[in-house]
């Protein structure tokens, strides 16, 4: 079926590091115009999934699937041809943002290495949506931690990616800078991007996440729509929420 190709999927996919085992067999499906939010504890292996799905790190056995290319891995090895990205992009908390450039020039830094023509006028018409204006000519140490993180958004968003992944991109931001990414997540959400978002805001996946997973120690302990935040059915699920609700 054709939906189901342009989905991102992780089939029984498992990653080690050395004795440590951080994902056992886990699948995860991402569908195109959806917001998947994916929540655990420090160490469950969120991190690792994203990179996994996103082929950044391959995966030690399993399958991931994206527009149909399947790609196989057997002890830690595996093809990816063709490459995955810009399909996939992802956003690390760390941002990467090159510290000699300014925030437009690492916008336009990964289109240009890619060879994707854009003019400065779409560049710029992002640049107002996300309100960065004022402070797009400015070098990273110049701003403030969230205007970073818009530039971070703004340089995945222009590649055109179908699959976004975002890991704890809203940790450190105030509440109006959490507001604008949340509302330009809806707004790619409705042009057909899948999104996977790591958070620890609960508040967040209740109003915007499509789908919920619950991950815990390397497994997938419990996934459904956003209804199971308010109904979680296993205990460490059930834990984890009054935890998380109580600290925040």
């Amino acid at each position: 079926m054709h939906q189901s190709e342009s989905n991102l999927r992780a089939i029984n996919i498992s990653k080690s590091y050395g004795s440590l085992q951080a994902l056992k067999d886990v699948n995860i499906d991402i569908n195109p115009g959806t917001i998947t939010t994916l929540i655990g504890p420090s160490g469950s292996g969120k991190s690792t999934l994203l990179k996994a799905l996103s082929l950044l790190e391959y995966p030690d056995e399993g399958t991931v699937s994206l527009n149909g290319n399947n790609y196989v891995f057997k002890n830690g090895k595996g093809d990816v041809t063709p490459v995955p990205w810009p399909d996939i992009t992802v956003v690390f908390q760390q941002l990467f943002l090159w510290p000699h450039l300014t925030l437009k020039q690492n916008i336009l830094l990964p289109l240009k290495k890619r060879g994707i023509k854009k003019d400065d006028k779409t560049v710029n018409e992002l640049i107002d949506q996300l309100e960065m204006a004022t402070f797009a000519d400015r070098y990273p140490n110049e701003v403030s931690i969230g205007q970073r993180q818009l530039a971070a958004i703004a340089r995945a968003i222009s590649l055109n990616p179908k699959f976004l992944l975002l890991d704890e991109i809203t940790s450190a931001l105030d509440i109006e800078y959490v507001s604008k990414i949340l509302s330009k997540l809806d707004q790619l959400k409705n042009e057909g991007i899948g999104i996977l978002l790591i958070t620890h805001i609960i508040g967040f996946a209740k109003r915007n996440a499509d789908q919920v997973v619950f991950l815990d120690g390397g497994n997938v302990v419990e996934s459904g729509g956003v209804e199971i935040l308010a109904n979680p059915k296993s205990d460490r699920m059930k834990e984890f929420l009054s935890l998380m609700i109580s600290a925040h």
